[in-house]
Formats: C-alpha cells, sequence, structure tokens
C-alpha cells in the first residue's frame, strides 16, 4: 500500500460500520499501523468494529485530543517520512473538519506528503442535503458563543447573510445545549425565515425536519439533549 496520511472516517454514532463506510475503507485500515487519532479508546472502539481480527496491540497511537502537545504534532508524521502508511482518526464524522486533525493535514501538506481523504459520512453535507435549503452557498461557523447577548447577536449575523447572500448557515452546539440553543433561534431569527435541526444523522435517533421560524413557534423539538445536531438557518 502506498504510504500517505489517510484521513479515515468514522461513523457518527451508534451505527454499523456496513451502513456508512465502503469496503474499501476496510482494506485501508487493515494495512495501518500507526494512527493519530482525537481519542485513543475510541479509535481502538473503532477499529474492533471494522474488524474483529484487527491487529491492535501491533499498532501505535499518538493522541491529537483536547490536551495533545501541538509541539509534537511533526514528530507524529516520522513513521510517514520513512516510509509507512499512517492513518488519521476522529472521534465521528471525517477527520480534519472541525477537528484537530487539521493540523496534522497542513504539516503533511507543507511537507508535500501524500495525504489521501476516504470516503465517509459528514454531518454536515448530510444535514445540507437533507434540509431543503440552499446546497449552492453555505458556511459552516462551528459553535456559537455561549454568552446569551453574544449569541443573540451572532444568530443575527448569520441571518442577514443567509438572507442578503443567499448563503445557508450552519452551526453546531453542545447537545445538552441543543433546547437552549433552538429556544435562542426562536427569539432571535425573523418568523419567515427558514431553520433545519438535523440531529442524529445515520443513527436510530436520526431526526431531520426544517420549518420557517413562525412553524417551529407552533411545534415542538424532540429531547435532543444527547444527540449532536446540526443547525441551519436559510432563506
Amino acid at each position: 500500500m502506498d504510504a500517505a496520511l489517510y484521513l479515515i472516517p468514522v461513523t457518527l454514532g451508534e451505527t454499523s460500520v456496513e451502513q456508512v463506510l465502503p469496503s474499501y475503507n476496510h482494506e485501508v485500515i487493515m494495512n495501518i499501523r500507526y494512527f493519530i487519532v482525537e481519542n485513543i479508546r475510541s479509535a481502538r472502539r473503532f477499529l474492533r468494529q471494522t474488524d474483529k481480527a484487527f491487529p491492535i496491540d501491533d499498532c501505535t497511537f499518538f493522541e491529537m485530543g483536547k490536551h495533545a502537545d501541538e509541539k509534537h504534532f511533526s514528530q507524529y508524521l516520522q513513521p510517514l517520512r520513512d516510509g509507512k502508511p499512517v492513518g488519521v482518526i476522529s472521534e465521528a464524522g471525517c477527520p480534519a473538519v472541525a477537528d484537530p486533525g487539521a493540523d496534522i493535514v497542513r504539516i503533511a501538506q507543507r511537507e508535500n506528503l501524500r495525504v489521501i481523504p476516504l470516503v465517509g459520512p459528514n454531518s454536515m453535507i448530510m444535514a445540507v442535503m437533507s434540509s431543503g435549503l440552499g446546497g449552492q452557498s453555505f458556511a459552516f461557523n462551528g459553535y456559537l458563543p455561549v454568552d446569551a447577548h453574544d449569541r443573540a447577536r451572532c444568530i443575527k449575523n448569520l441571518e442577514t447573510r443567509a438572507w442578503t447572500e443567499g448563503q445557508t448557515q450552519l452551526f453546531i452546539e453542545t447537545p445538552y445545549r441543543n433546547e437552549k440553543m433552538f429556544q435562542a433561534l426562536l427569539n432571535a431569527l425573523r418568523p419567515q425565515t427558514y431553520l433545519c435541526v438535523a440531529a442524529g444523522i445515520t443513527t436510530p435517533n436520526e431526526y431531520i425536519r426544517t420549518l420557517r421560524v413562525s412553524e417551529w413557534k407552533k411545534s415542538s423539538l424532540p429531547d435532543l439533549s444527547k444527540i449532536p445536531a446540526i443547525f441551519l438557518i436559510g432563506k
């Protein structure tokens, strides 16, 4: 197998690997022994789900999560410089998208090391696909401010961009704050603005619904306090 930095997608939740990942990914994974991961425990679990016979004890894991020192990231790529394939695994979905894997990829690109993204689920793209909102131009904004005043101002700014530029605006929230974010959106947005809530994509708890804000105020949201969700604003 070619020596490259393989960006390996994982499932978005309690979903079978076979449902969302192509068989080619399995072939690639089985030939890698060096992994740069967001969380070692979840990465090992994913590898076992991919193949119960995967030789985890023969692997070396480098962690890039919250407490990792970015000064060491370049060292993680030494096996690749030595001609060995290296895999990057995030906690959910595609690595290097809203995730520290981007820092690893940036180093590889700077050194002209080969980078190969593998096919897999991406909640942002799938949310846009299923929202019915504009997919010609859209922007992912990560997390909005926690402070209520700053958050309301940010929501209004995103709504303005959605209306004036025709650009669908996406953002996420920590699951236990999903309901608070939902209420903040209903309070800040215009009645005619479209709001999509896309949660638990590809999982048994999948919930995707798009309504105008005025319609949402007559409806209700299921309990999403433990389910990752993406919110989309559009016109």
